[in-house]
């Protein structure tokens, strides 16, 4: 068995979403192919002194504000590698190309560049997701309350949305997921309708969002285009990996209306169970926008919010 190296590896981020990527030169292993720019992990490094150390000698950048992200594993035919992703928000110094063949810049949903590296393509798809995960509660608020709630926040830019009405009616509620859906997709937003399969299909859905209990008891991943799931332990987590799904929601991190006097895990528990997951990670419980911040340092993708959601 090969040993483990240890890699740090940068996202870095323009305002406008497209990130950074670099061409390996001749010479070097797997010559050509286009990678995110970083290196391994020297014996007294933490992953986060090397990313700063690598990105100053690869690309002339004094790093400013990086939060770390996902871990991943891949074999190749030379190194068996531990890639421990940041995302690099704000920087300082102008941009070099020291060490890399060339430099482009790239969107998630477009990537124009290849070859890129084999252990890139989950990081690829995992920066397609946006930070924020809506969930809906029109049982609360009433059917037509939430789909005017649901046109202002595709509007303002909502993205990803997870439909959750174990409460209304069956027929009100396939009505209702059928309409959602069609809207979200007016304005390429992504649905995933939670636990039921039958009307993920039956509605046009983009995917499936898991119970805790519905994950546990998989054996292989679900066939949908995105497969999420709501996670409360390590082991949930763990299993959500194996199963291969694309990201997970993660809670509750602080005490939230729907279970008053449940203490939630808070940010370091959080912060722990989220370090080395392969898949992007949303905070849930009690959060608003004004916690992506915090969220981002804890090692999570965003926060996933179901009240907060629907605030103007």
């Amino acid at each position: 068995m090969k040993k483990i190296v240890n890699v740090a590896a940068a996202v870095i981020l323009r305002s406008d979403g497209a990130f950074l990527l670099g061409r390996r030169p001749p010479g070097s292993v797997y010559a050509g192919y286009w990678e995110f720019p970083g290196g391994k992990v020297e014996v007294g490094e933490t992953p986060r002194d090397a990313l700063a150390r690598e990105l100053h000698e690869e690309l002339g950048i004094v790093v400013e504000t990086a939060y770390p992200w996902i871990v991943r594993e891949f074999v190749y035919q030379h190194a068996h590698v531990r890639l421990h992703f940041f995302r690099v928000l704000r920087w300082s110094g102008e941009l070099r190309d020291l060490q890399h063949d060339a430099l482009e810049w790239q969107y998630a949903q477009q990537v124009r560049v290849t070859p890129m590296l084999p252990a890139n393509a989950p990081v690829l798809a995992a920066l397609s997701l946006p930070d924020f995960y809506a969930i809906s509660h029109a049982a609360a608020i009433g059917v037509e309350a939430q789909i005017v709630a649901l046109q202002r926040a595709l509007e303002r830019g909502l993205r990803l949305l997870q439909l959750r009405e174990p409460d209304l009616p069956a027929v009100q509620k396939a009505a209702f997921y059928h309409a959602a859906v069609a809207l979200c997709h007016r304005f390429q937003a992504r649905v995933l309708i939670n636990s039921e399969a039958n009307l993920a299909q039956q509605s046009g859905a983009d995917g499936l969002h898991l119970t805790a209990a519905q994950l546990m008891a998989l054996e292989s991943r679900p066939d949908f285009p995105l497969v999420a799931a709501s996670c409360h332990n390590a082991q949930d987590l763990a299993q959500a990996a194996r199963c291969g799904l694309d990201f997970v929601v993660l809670g509750p991190v602080k005490e939230t209306l729907s279970h008053p006097g449940r203490t939630g895990i808070g940010w370091q528990a959080c912060a722990q169970l989220i370090a080395d997951t392969p898949l992007p990670v949303y905070a849930i419980g009690g959060l608003t926008a004004a916690d992506m911040q915090y969220a981002w340092r804890a090692g999570a993708h965003g926060i996933a919010a179901i009240r907060a959601a629907w605030q103007a």
